[in-house]
């Protein structure tokens, strides 16, 4: 199998999202299309030794060998814990008044 890979590389920040289609050699790797993609001089906040990557939303470490059109994903690190996160959505409904989480009772049992 010879010729060129189509790969887009992808780094999205809360109002900005860097996507950076290139042409790799079969065999290439994720780390090799991060390099190519000059995605690290745009956005020198990314630390690969700390930041996770995927391709298409599943983790996948910078050895992968990547196919015709896979999308490289540079994850930006979680500022809270999305259980958390949950937990406390959930107790400010419930102080507006919401009975999310509760037991559904029927109306006429009220």
């Amino acid at each position: 199998m010879s010729g060129n890979l189509t790969i887009e590389v992808c780094y999205a920040l809360p109002r900005e999202q860097t996507l950076i289609e290139l042409q790799l050699p079969q065999g290439a790797t994720l780390r090799e299309a991060i390099d190519a993609s000059g995605v690290l001089a745009r956005h020198p906040e990314i630390d690969l030794t700390k930041q996770k990557t995927g391709v298409f939303g599943k983790l996948k470490p910078l050895d992968t060998v990547l196919a015709d059109r896979d999308r490289v994903e540079i994850h930006r690190p979680l500022i809270v814990d999305p259980k958390l996160a949950r937990q406390r959505r959930v107790e400010k409904s419930r102080q507006e008044g919401s009975v999310e989480g509760r037991k559904w009772l029927p109306k006429d049992s009220r």
